[in-house]
Formats: structure tokens, sequence, C-alpha cells
């Protein structure tokens, strides 16, 4: 059998549509991977393997059917492909827990827009992957089913919230995994595991069938190995959808065009984002690959994002306040898990005070204090201006730049238990991705170097909104000339 972890997704279905080899065959290999590495990765939450193969066997079908008659018809674009998705999307036949006791036996009876759009596009979807309770850590340690490692060290972390998701591409468990970044839950993972992740822009992608964290903050993206995969993934998931008031009607953007140097783009690097304390490595690594983007053709600007600073207070005012509404609903009345009682007010309690973790709870609070009256306008309310001006400095900073380069986050994966006691420095490993989210615009992460310890370093680039074609061309050029992309952990080869 090939070695399919060598194998780009734009690889995969080229085979797949000459015949070199089947859907059942890519599929039963990923899954001989789960297999093997799942005990020391943990990178899923629930896995449907004979159900994969079946839909891996219809997929077969269809090729042969095409092939027979003289390959007049098209095809589905992505048929038999391999996929995991974030066990926050909701997909019929599995569980969709967030990570937390209080979904344990939750099983939705529908799609999301954005797996039903794949779906239609003809993948097989193997399982869901582990992430921080309602996508709430950066690490994946606040799952209530035990914490994902780090495939480049299993004593590190993979980040968070994705983190099940990183991990599982990054090990080549799988080709690609749907994935959803609030604060920067793509981005993060993305550059502690060395993949290529996308946050597209707010209202890109449907959020209907995502369980909401914070409603205003929350998109739905894609991890795979490199750009081109990531593209051809979120080109299908995005769209316009009815039941999602917030989605843009604004048409698919364009494959990037496959271009060898980037004259004319103009690429800006933020003062705001090389801060005091940052790991030298990480500011290094960043600084060389925007050198490299300059040797094939662009333009460097320094730029400033004065409100920087002050994403960090804003973020978790605002996301908290979201999610303090959000999670009301878990109340162990409709679905999810009942702590009987004879009272109403008794159950509710004795049902979240069981079913939610310990990071949960304190975001609720936070959030409900944050909504209080008295406190409104003090917190919430000034949070919500400051993210204006948040927004605005992007705006400016857009007029004379194309792009903006920046480090995902300050250091690289930091170990297991690390800042388990330390809720502040655990919010401080976003520090670099909140302002994006806040203001709404798209960003790709992709691995530019290692560190000493043979950890992965990653680069975001962010663009005005609806500008994913612009990052994902950069990246393009960019993968063309390296290979970080291409690398295997040794834990896991």
């Amino acid at each position: 059998m090939a070695d399919f972890r060598k194998y780009s997704i734009q690889e995969l279905m080229t085979g797949l549509r000459a015949g070199d080899f089947s859907s059942r065959e890519v599929t039963s290999y990923f899954l001989d991977r789960i297999e093997t590495l799942e005990g020391q990765v943990h990178a899923f939450l629930s896995l449907k393997p004979e159900q994969a193969l079946q839909q891996a066997e219809r997929a077969d079908a269809v090729y042969v059917a095409w092939r027979a008659e003289g390959r007049q018809s098209s095809l589905p674009a992505l048929l038999g492909l391999p996929i995991a998705v974030k066990d926050v999307l909701c997909v019929d036949g599995f569980p969709c827990t967030c990570g937390s006791r209080i979904l344990q036996d939750f099983h939705p009876p529908f799609n999301a827009t954005s797996v039903q759009h794949l779906l239609d596009a003809g993948v097989v979807i193997v399982g869901k992957t582990n992430m921080d309770e309602f996508a709430m850590g950066s690490s994946t340690e606040n799952s209530a089913f035990g914490p994902t490692r780090n495939p480049w060290n299993l004593a590190h972390v993979p980040g968070g919230s994705s983190g099940g998701s990183a991990a599982a591409v990054a090990a080549h468990m799988i080709p690609a995994a749907l994935a959803t970044d609030t604060g920067g839950s793509v981005r993060q993972p993305a550059s502690f595991c060395g993949v290529t992740g996308v946050k597209p822009t707010y209202g890109r992608v449907s959020r209907f069938g995502l369980i909401a964290y914070g409603s205003s903050l929350d998109t739905a993206g894609v991890m795979a190995h490199n750009a081109q995969d990531v593209e051809a993934l979120l080109r299908i998931m995005a769209g316009f959808d009815p039941r999602d008031a917030t989605t843009s009607d604004l048409p698919v953007f364009d494959p990037a065009p496959r271009e060898s140097d980037l004259k004319g783009l103009r690429i800006g690097l933020p003062l705001e984002y090389f801060i005091e304390g940052i790991q030298p490595e990480v500011e290094m690594a960043v600084k060389e690959a925007v050198r490299l983007l300059e040797e094939h053709g662009a333009q460097v600007v320094q730029v400033s994002l004065p409100h920087t600073r002050y994403a960090l207070p804003v973020y978790y005012l605002i996301a908290p306040a979201e999610a303090s509404a959000n999670l009301a609903r878990f109340d162990g009345v409709r679905y999810g898990l009942r702590v009987e009682d004879e009272d109403l007010i008794p159950m509710y309690s004795k049902t979240r005070g069981k079913g939610f973790g310990a990071e949960v709870k304190r975001r609720i609070m936070l959030g409900t204090y944050a909504l209080s009256a008295g406190y409104y306008d003090a917190y919430y309310g000034q949070a919500q201006k400051v993210r204006t001006l948040i927004k605005q400095d992007f705006e400016k900073a857009f007029e004379i730049v194309d792009v903006i380069a920046a480090p995902i986050a300050p250091t690289t994966a930091f170990k297991l238990g690390q800042h388990t006691d330390d809720p502040l420095a655990m919010y401080l490993e976003d520090v670099f991705t909140l302002p994006a989210n806040l203001a709404g615009v798209p960003g790709l992460a992709f691995p530019v170097g290692f560190d000493g310890n043979s950890l992965p370093i990653g680069m975001q680039l962010m663009g005005p909104q609806f500008s994913e074609q612009v990052l994902f061309k950069t990246a393009n050029v960019y993968q063309s000339f390296t290979d970080f992309h291409r690398r295997i952990p040794l834990s896991v080869q």
C-alpha cells in the first residue's frame, strides 16, 4: 500500500480519479494510523470506522461507474477523501459533546452547513476530534475526556481549543480536519503542531450547526498540511446560508493563482506583535519568513495597530458575556445531562455544576458579571467601544498594506500542565490571535520553522475582510520554496 502520509489532498484526489488507488485503501490507511497512534495522541473523541469504510466503498462505486461511462459527467470535488471534524460541529450519526460531560450523550439529528457542503462534495467523515470544553482553552487540557498530546513531543500540548484536529493532521492520522476559531483556536494549534490552518472572515462560512461559544467571534475553519489543500476545502465550506443571518452573500473567492513571485504585494509588520517576552526563536523565524517573502518580490512596511494591547481584556469581557448567554440553554431540560431533583432550580444548579468544567464555569461567571445591572456599561459596553477601535486599526493599516504578517503565539508549545493553575498565563497565549477575531478579518497560519527543541513555529497572515485569496496566494509562494509543511514528527513516523 502506498504511503499516503506523503500525499497532498490534491495528489490524493488525482490518484482517486486516475484509479491508482481506491477510497477504501486511503480510508483504511488512515484508520490504521488512528488505531496505532490514538493511544499516544488522543486526538479523537468518537470514531465510526465501519461507517467510514462504507462511505468509501460508495465513493469507489461512483468512480467505477464514472470511468465506465467514459468520464463524461462531473464528479464531486472531494469524492472519497477521509476527513475529521472538531466535536463542536454537528454531524448526523456522530455524538457532539463539545468536549463536555453536559453533552456527553447528545446526538444531533442534522449536519452543520459547513459539514453538509463537504459531504455534498463527497468527503468521508471518520470521526470527531478532541477539544477544550465548549472551545474554552488554549491547550486542549480542558476537555472533559482528557488532554490531547502534541505529536512533535508527547509531553507538550497541541494548543487549543482545536488541539485534536491539529494533532490528528500533524500525526498524519487524517489528511484534513475541520476546526473552529473564536480567539485563535485554529491558528494557535496549527502553529504548535506545524500544520496549515485558516480562520476565514467572519461571515464567510455559515455558523449553523456550530455550537456557539461567542456568537460574534466564532468561525469555522479547516486544517491540512499546505495552503492549497486548506483553500480547496474552505472554498467548498464557504457561501451564503439562509439559516445563518451573519453569512455574507458575496460569491466564494476563486482559487488563488499559482505564481512564483509576490511583486506588488505589500506586507505589514506590526510593531505591537514583537513584544518583550516573546521567545527569540519565534521572532527570528517569523522575521526570516517575511524576509523570504521580500526576496520573492513583496514589499515590507512597518505598521502600527496601537489598540492591540487592549485585545486581551476586551476579548475576555465580550467572549464570556456571549458564552454566559449561549450556554444558558444547557440546563438539563431539553437535551444533554440532567441531574434529577424534585425542584426545578436545584435541578438546574446540580446539572450545570456537574456538567460544566472549571474553565467553563469561570467564563460563565465572568460573562454574567460583565452583563449584570450596574456593570454592563462599565465593562461590556466599554469593551465593545474598544473593539471598534481595534477594527479601525486594521482598516487603517490595510489602506497601506495588503496583508499583515505576525507571530501566532509568544512561544512554541508549552508542556502539559505548565499553565493549568494559572488562567492568566493561559489567556496570554492568545494575545496575538485575538485581534483578528475582534476585527472579523481572516487569518492564515502555516509553519515557518522549529525551535531548539524541534517544536514547530508558525506565522499568521491577516488581510482585509474577504481577502482569503490573497492570503492563500502568499502562503503558496512561501510553501513552494520551503519544506516545513512537509516534515513528519519523529514520534509518530
